[in-house]
């Protein structure tokens, strides 16, 4: 049974410009979707969930998404020879009398030799074509198409009821979660398979576990091995080489290197003399004039941060419970350190201790049940006074534009390519605030929907 992700970006703050796509508006990306033969297909099924659940009236734009891992290295293969060619035309301007040259082999050594300038103009052509057939072949190949799309709300509101309740009758699908922002989307990874992406999470946690509790194993060794004493002490079968001449003379030659350290220091010939002292008195006046002006700097500068700008961004203490796990793991793994340490003086010492972990455990849970949705989950409420206040402030700031284009791949940013083109299902949509008595007396097929009710949609 597939499942699907669906990943929405909360906002907070005013918005401003080009900022609005990141601060204000709200975007999810649905991943795993149910197979599709088309971009119409994968299309509807990103937009099935919103249609299903709360209407189409909140929903701006649906971007699918596709595999251009291919692109991807096209696109970084050409500006690395872009960068060469740049390099190759600056050192023919500073020299014109000469043409750069290269060679055409592995790494510029091997191969034949030819005009730098025209060699990496003719591939960086050569390069730009197979790009354009590429996503050429992208747009048109159901193939390259990906079961995810990312689509964009105009409200906190409607993405927050999205993002926070359970969206299918089956807890194993449509599953919901906050995103970062578009600048932060790894693209590679929307083509892994969600179970794979699953396994690397678990064997990166395995490994990260493994990496912190057994990495005193080797430093113990390595550090048991930093003295011939020591090499002795681990290795008894190596004392009789210990005892070599040759062996020794390491010994006496570290005595020499210490005392090579200590020694020049006190020879006149290394150092300053008496005429130079001006100069360091120079430098050592500059050095506190600059320390002054970068205490006075930072003052003001923390200063403004906290009286003057602002912050377009408010992570809400969202790394706190990040912080609190583990300041919890630290204290139970020193509890059992401190068990472990009484036990080897009087047994009967550790019975007092045995509650302790139970007790951290205990206060663990109640925090994480009675705190932590303070920090994950984005109140209804928060998102409908920010909206309010949005379109009171800035009724003119056009969503559309600047949400329309956020999720596509940043390879077909440019202007002279073809994009994929993303479903706008509100275009000439125009909200108009109606008076309604109640549920039952509102026509079916309603032309307009309330302020409040367009914003629950997807």
């Amino acid at each position: 049974m597939p499942q699907v992700t669906m990943v929405m970006t909360p906002h907070s703050g005013t918005c401003n410009g080009a900022d609005f796509a990141v601060d204000c508006g709200g975007s999810l990306v649905a991943l795993s979707l149910p197979a599709g033969k088309s971009q119409q297909s994968l299309e509807q099924n990103g937009n099935k969930l919103a249609t299903t659940n709360s209407g189409s009236k909140g929903r701006l734009a649906t971007m699918v998404v596709y595999n251009t891992n291919e692109l991807a290295k096209l696109v970084e293969n050409r500006k690395s020879l872009e960068n060469w060619f740049v390099y190759y035309e600056n050192k023919s301007i500073r020299n014109p009398n000469k043409r750069p040259t290269t060679k055409t082999g592995l790494f510029g050594i091997l191969g034949k030799t030819v005009d730098a300038i025209d060699y990496y103009k003719a591939e960086i052509e050569k390069l730009r074509k197979e790009e354009a057939a590429e996503r050429e072949r992208i747009i048109s190949d159901p193939a390259a198409l990906m079961p995810a799309a990312f689509v964009s709300f105009k409200s906190r509101w409607g993405a927050a009821v999205c993002a926070q309740t359970q969206q299918s009758s089956n807890p194993t699908l449509w599953l919901t979660d906050w995103a970062p922002e578009p600048r932060d989307v790894y693209w590679s990874n929307l083509s892994i398979p969600f179970v794979e992406l699953t396994i690397r999470r678990f064997l990166m946690a395995v490994a990260l576990f493994f990496l912190t509790f057994f990495f005193m194993i080797p430093i113990a060794f390595v550090q048991s091995l930093a003295n011939i004493e020591g090499i002795e002490k681990v290795m008894p079968f190596l004392r009789p080489v210990m005892e070599w001449e040759l062996t020794k003379s390491f010994i006496q030659v570290k005595v020499c290197l210490l005392l090579l350290f200590s020694l020049y220091r006190h020879n006149f010939f290394f150092s300053e003399s008496g005429i130079e002292m001006p100069f360091i008195l120079e430098i050592l006046f500059t050095i506190c004039i600059l320390l002054v002006h970068f205490f006075l700097t930072f003052c003001v500068i923390c200063s403004k941060i906290i009286n003057v700008y602002n912050q377009q961004y408010e992570s809400a203490a969202a790394f706190w419970p990040d912080v609190v796990k583990r300041v919890i793991i630290a204290m139970i793994i020193s509890q059992l350190l401190l068990m472990g340490l009484m036990s080897t003086k009087d047994g009967s010492l550790t019975i007092p201790i045995l509650v302790l972990p139970l007790l951290t455990i205990w206060f663990h849970i109640y925090c994480k049940t009675r705190f932590e949705p303070a920090f994950v989950k984005f109140p209804l409420q928060d998102a409908m006074v920010k909206d309010t206040l949005e379109r009171a402030t800035e009724p003119l700031l056009n969503l559309r534009a600047y949400l329309q284009d956020a999720y596509v791949h940043p390879d077909f940013h440019r202007e002279d390519i073809e994009r994929p083109l993303a479903i706008d299902e509100e275009e000439n949509n125009l909200l108009v605030p109606t008076k309604r008595t109640s549920y039952r007396s509102t026509p079916k097929d309603s032309k307009y929907n309330s302020e409040i009710g367009s914003d629950c949609d997807v």
